[in-house]
């Protein structure tokens, strides 16, 4: 009992976080830098989940699958960006116990459920374009849900399990994460005791994480490939290619870099590779995420076209009525 309260006390200790350059000889720069991809990353993602639910054209259950995309995105990129932002300012770089494990465990979630979302989108292509008289049955309101409720359960799941886990070590040496925010391998390196065991069954639950979307994603591109290649029209086939690309794209740039992370060995990984591995998925694949879907999707951007129409309209009726009275 005498050892567990003390481990408790000393893991009750603040964590001091380096940052994603440990030696920075100018942080405005960096700051500024940082925190213009993260204003265009959340309003691009507020825009496209506001313009999802405006355009009556856009509600189906692929937008409303993307829409929940973007809010995870959104929240996903809150979770480090702002105490990054924070730091780069500060001469204490701290994080305490309690933000330490909060952010480990949010980070584990919106990366699990994205993950499962993802596999889930390339299922809804799958079903538009290989059994499109049964799109509204086999993804209606009710599987639209509960394919997001079952995303966000994957990833809680994740975090639940890894969290309690990872925090229970007792850290009694340096204090000092070298990353930007409480990444799990980081903060490991500063326990006192062997983590080996548990970073192995880690690697075991990450890799199972990733192979089941990724399976998803692969059975169902390869039936609608299948599907292409039988089709007789050019104009279906450029169709069925463009409502896929946007989709193909996001899992290439989220999976590329998620590979790097959980499944190569760690003869792979140095610190330097393993924070900016981290810097692209967690701040710039959320911009990214709506910038594609909208630059390479026609109906997102003609209802963007839109809205921003009726908005320069009505400012012109605005201009013109105060013309008029003056």
């Amino acid at each position: 009992m005498h050892l567990d309260m003390e481990a408790i006390l000393q893991n009750s200790t603040d964590f001091v976080l380096l940052g994603l350059i440990t030696h920075l000889k100018s942080p405005g720069l960096v700051f500024a830098v940082i925190f213009s991809i993260f204003v265009v990353a959340v309003t691009a993602n507020v825009a496209m989940i506001m313009l999802i639910h405006i355009d009556s054209h856009l509600h189906t259950p692929m937008y409303f699958l993307l829409s929940q995309l973007s809010i995870m995105d959104t929240i996903y990129i809150c979770i480090t960006v702002p105490k990054m932002l924070q730091d780069l300012l500060s001469k204490e770089k701290t994080i305490s116990f309690v933000g330490c494990a909060l952010q480990i465990f949010l980070y584990l979630t919106l990366i699990g459920g994205e993950f499962f979302l993802l596999g889930l989108m390339a299922y809804d292509r799958y079903v538009a374009v290989c059994n499109p008289l049964r799109y509204p049955v086999l993804m209606s309101r009710r599987v639209c849900v509960l394919m997001v409720l079952g995303s966000w359960a994957g990833g809680s799941l994740d975090g639940l399990m890894l969290t309690p886990v990872t925090m229970s070590f007792p850290y009694c040496g340096s204090r000092d994460i070298n990353h930007f925010f409480c990444e799990i391998p980081a903060v490991l390196k500063l326990s006192c005791t062997d983590t080996s065991l548990y970073e192995t069954l880690m690697y075991a639950c990450c890799v199972l994480m990733l192979l089941i979307p990724i399976a998803i994603i692969s059975v169902s591109y390869t039936r609608i490939l299948i599907t292409v290649h039988r089709m007789s029209s050019a104009e279906g086939r450029r169709k069925a290619f463009a409502t896929c690309s946007s989709h193909i794209m996001v899992v290439s740039i989220f999976y590329g870099a998620a590979f790097y992370t959980n499944v190569l060995p760690h003869s792979y990984h140095t610190p330097e590779k393993d924070k900016v591995v981290s810097a692209f998925y967690t701040i710039l694949t959320p911009m990214l995420n709506p910038v594609i879907y909208s630059l390479r999707n026609r109906d997102v951007a003609a209802a963007l076209r839109k809205v921003l129409g009726r908005h320069t309209s009505f400012h012109r009726i605005q201009v013109r009525a105060v013309t008029g009275k003056s």
